[in-house]
């Protein structure tokens, strides 16, 4: 077609309602696609390895079966013999959710019992459970509770390339908490107190800490751990050597050979590149679906009607073209439509986010289009800024999304930008560690008995500054003393499982008499964006979000929405089931455009949270319609977050004294207040402040007079 790309190329390689016979025939096509499974060939020799082996690498290709079959094998090998459980951990909540899943039909039994999985404010698990899939950042809190991991015969942390924080701050104490149960903790601590001149210095801190997280001679009561570091592409020098030289094994995949392509010349213009080769690939390429990577929902909504605006350009033959787009943010509902097969004759293309590189499989994918961009966050410690901006994809980045074209049969992948370009980019991702607030992993350590932060034996260490400015900020919150220990009030925020300024909100909103609010707010702000406003609807939904808006701000709006869900949802319940109330109010969600599956998660969270601060003797009282006493509880909570405005009409942060302006998709973006309380600072071609709530200054500095009675 006019105008299409040159492209050079170059190749890289459990069911209620089913009778018996049919539950044993669907048993025995389950036992023969396992058997097919590469991994199936090398599951002795995997075995034996782990067996001989405390620390393990594998590196599996993409369809190898590693994540639902080596649990198993472990299991059939004799790994929970002495009651110990194999635990499998996931940077995503999803991956943990879907896996467990498809394990337990693998293995015929109901989910929760043999096989189950364990998420923040979701556990699905019982006393019978032996295979666990979990988040690792939930597998961190448990050692809050058990230092040692006792209950763990193996655990597997999955996915490790990604290398999350929470990913990052596990291995290193799953490192001493291995120590520990395999020589004795006092051989542990000699043997890294001889070593503090190498850089393990903290491994020595953490054995010997105030309330004894690995306390003497407990250890010598556990059984070995026994440790596997999983993941498709992973740098297994690093890993490696971080444990002293750990074993690694490669395990080839079912990966089928997906032919890569790339432009003669530079890109300038990586929309207008995208809809030249989806239509390219539509009028010219075999049957099969595209999925094309795209930076963020804006993007995703201009490049879906521009391809809608062309195909009414073709002949009514060349029109049979759907599209879906998969971002976060999307109600469920709509994701979930990308998991349909298309209706004869028709293509798909799946315009998507980052989330369809790892996280999800989306069946019928023969083609991608990868513009070679990713929207990345990225934390500025020094003025407290989290920036959103577009960064090109690691090595590592590209080969997984090229991957997604070859898990079904041979695939092409069309990548915008020439060879030499992708030998200049970086070959793994930086680690999220050092890109982000760690303001959350400082109080969990230091709730985890280690003082010493800055020492900690990090696989990669943080910005030192980084660190810094977040024991500051736990400082000023009250949870880290003067010595730098952690107080009672750091102790009651580590248990919940939230960001340390919403954990210090609820402790606030309890000796202000308006926990139950703060409870509502606090989950409204711990998920997605509430709101849905689709580009074709923008009116409808702006209409829709004034029913809901407070004059006063976004959290009494997130507030009155939570209650005026919860208020419908109820009175249904009172005349139908909860199941049809359930489905009424997805309804009413959809009606007011609202993400039900955010709301959903909201009410999941105030749940768990509400059993965690009754559990803690947290008063929960309402202030009901005392929004006055609400907004001062707010300022008492986000005083560091405080801004005020310039007689230009943009604000100054008080504490850094950047300059920003309230987010347009705020209900205070028009009416400009003197001082406000904010939740996010996020820079894209401006710095701005989101989740927006107006306070009196006065309020500040007699709430917080540490911070600002002596502010002009």
């Amino acid at each position: 077609m006019p105008g299409a790309n040159n492209f050079s190329r170059n190749s890289y390689l459990h069911h209620p309602n089913q009778t018996k016979g049919e539950f044993f025939a669907r048993k025995q096509k389950i036992e023969q696609r396992r058997k097919k499974l590469p991994i199936a060939a090398v599951e002795r020799r995997l075995v034996e390895e782990v067996r001989n082996n405390d620390t393990l690498i594998i590196v599996g290709e993409t369809g190898s079966g590693k994540t639902t079959q080596i649990p198993q094998y472990l299991f059939k090998g004799g790994f929970c013999r002495d009651g110990g459980i194999i635990g499998i951990t996931q940077p995503r909540r999803v991956a943990a959710i879907t896996v467990a899943k498809r394990v337990s039909e693998e293995c015929g039994v109901p989910l929760g019992q043999k096989v189950g999985y364990a998420i923040r404010f979701e556990d699905v698990t019982s006393g019978l459970t032996k295979i666990k899939y979990m988040t690792d950042g939930l597998l961190l809190r448990e050692a809050l509770l058990d230092p040692y991991l006792s209950k763990y015969s193996v655990i597997i942390v999955d996915e490790a390339h990604e290398r999350t924080i929470h990913t990052d701050v596990l291995l290193g104490l799953l490192k001493n908490v291995q120590k520990a149960r395999s020589k004795g903790i006092n051989e542990v601590v000699n043997t890294d107190h001889n070593n503090s001149n190498n850089g393990h210095a903290s491994e020595g801190r953490i054995d010997n800490q105030n309330n004894g997280i690995l306390k003497p001679g407990q250890a010598k009561k556990y059984n070995p751990l026994k440790l596997i570091i999983m993941s498709a592409s992973l740098d297994a020098r690093v890993f490696s050597e971080y444990f002293g030289g750990a074993r690694a094994v490669h395990v080839q995949g079912r990966q089928f050979p997906v032919d890569i392509f790339y432009t003669h010349k530079p890109e300038t213009d990586c929309i207008d590149a995208a809809l030249i080769t989806i239509f390219q690939i539509h009028l010219e390429e075999g049957p099969g679906d595209i999925l094309v990577f795209l930076t963020g929902q804006e993007e995703i909504e201009s490049v879906e009607r521009l391809i809608h605006e062309r195909l009414r350009q073709l002949p009514e033959c060349n029109r049979k073209l759907l599209t879906f787009p998969i971002y976060s943010s999307l109600p469920s509902e709509k994701q979930m439509k990308v998991f349909m097969p298309s209706p004869a004759g028709y293509r798909k293309v799946i315009l998507a986010t980052n989330i369809a590189e790892t996280s999800v499989t989306i069946p019928g994918i023969k083609y991608v289009v990868d513009p070679g961009l990713v929207k990345a966050r990225t934390y500025d410690p020094k003025m407290g800024v989290d920036s959103l901006i577009i960064v090109t994809t690691s090595k590592a980045q590209a080969l997984q999304r090229s991957g997604r074209a070859g898990r079904e049969g041979p695939g092409k992948c069309y990548r915008l930008y020439q060879e030499s370009f992708f030998e200049k980019l970086t070959d793994s991702t930086l680690p999220e560690i050092k890109r982000c607030d760690l303001s959350n992993v400082v109080l969990q350590l230091k709730a985890l008995g280690i003082d010493d932060v800055i020492n900690f034996d990090f696989i990669e260490k943080p910005d030192r500054t980084a660190i810094v400015n977040s024991l500051w900020s736990l400082y000023l919150l009250g949870a880290v003393t003067e010595e730098n220990k952690l107080s009672d009030v750091g102790y009651q925020m580590a248990k919940l499982p939230l960001d340390p300024v919403y954990s210090k909100a609820l402790i606030v909103a309890s000796q202000f008499g308006c926990l139950k609010e703060m409870l509502i707010c606090v989950a409204m702000l711990s998920v997605e964006s509430i709101f849905y406003a689709p580009r074709e609807k923008l009116e409808e939904s702006r209409n829709a979000l004034k029913s809901f808006a407070s004059p006063d701000g976004d959290h009494l709006t997130l507030l009155n929405v939570y209650r005026a869900a919860d208020e419908f949802f109820q009175k249904n319940k009172m005349v139908n089931s909860e199941e049809k109330a359930e489905k009424s109010l997805r309804k009413w969600c959809k009606d007011n455009y609202i993400n039900s599956r955010s709301l959903k998660h909201a009410r999941d969270i105030h749940s768990q949270i509400l059993r965690n601060v009754e559990q803690m003797g947290l008063r929960v009282t309402s202030c009901e319609d005392d929004m006055l006493l609400f907004r001062r509880c707010l300022a008492a909570s986000f005083f560091l977050k405080a801004a005020m405005k310039q007689p230009d009409g943009v604000y100054r942060v008080t504490l850094s004294g950047l300059i920003v302006q309230i987010h347009p998709s705020s209900v205070l973006f028009r009416a400009k207040p003197e001082c406000i309380i904010f939740n996010e600072l996020v820079h894209t071609n401006h710095s701005y402040v989101r989740n927006v709530s107006r306070i009196d200054y006065l309020w500040l500095v007699e709430l917080a007079p540490h911070l600002y009675a002596l502010q002009d």
